[in-house]
């Protein structure tokens, strides 16, 4: 166990060093391409309810995607991570202009208050279609490398009691994030798919 965790951590290392080299125009221009992979997705497209994380600067910028969910009339979740734990719930949010006026985390995330209630909890309500998935690193086998927290390990494991069962879910990517084996255990869930820019 150890020797995974240490595993995971070197690879982390890695990862965080091979993505800083990756200049905000590149960035920028693979968040696009990703962004127009996934917006002709068969599965994108039939979903109604659809969870997407909101960026950080080391991830694929999911800006556009959250306008093309709410544009085409789907339903749109944000995660509001807990800090202290490892427990995550997915809120609903209306608009842009919604989302602009949540607080920061202390991650400098935009995520619901704590004390707020009144949005729709997916698991509360008609579960999940789609799960669009951050992550630091992933293989070929899609297997997926997280910040260590265990927040979408433990929000699909809730998802799998919901009469809906487990939505499918996509990791979004830079190439660079793509390595030769993740080091994983039996608590981490695989993806169903991994979308980056495939070389020409």
């Amino acid at each position: 166990m150890a020797a995974l965790r240490a595993a995971k951590q070197g690879l982390r290392k890695e990862l965080k060093r091979r993505v800083a080299t990756v200049t905000d125009d590149e960035k920028r221009r693979q968040s696009l391409v990703v962004s127009q992979k996934l917006f002709s997705h068969p599965k994108y497209v039939s979903s109604q309810r659809i969870a997407v994380f909101l960026s950080m600067k080391d991830e694929v910028n999911t800006q556009e995607i959250i306008k093309d969910i709410l544009k085409c009339g789907k339903s749109c979740f944000i995660p509001r991570y807990e800090s202290t734990s490892s427990h995550m719930d997915m809120l609903k949010v209306n608009s842009l202009q919604d989302i602009e006026t949540l607080p920061l985390s202390s991650w400098n995330i935009r995520q619901p208050a704590k004390d707020d209630n009144s949005r729709e909890e997916a698991l509360a309500s008609g579960g999940l279609d789609l799960i669009l998935m951050p992550g630091l690193g992933f293989d070929r086998a899609r297997n997926r490398l997280g910040r260590g927290k265990g927040f979408y390990d433990n929000y699909l494991e809730r998802c799998k009691k919901h009469p809906k069962g487990k939505p499918y879910t996509i990791a979004l990517a830079f190439k660079e994030q793509l390595c030769e084996k993740v080091p994983v255990d039996d608590h981490d869930v695989p993806i169903d798919e991994v979308l980056y820019e495939d070389e020409k």
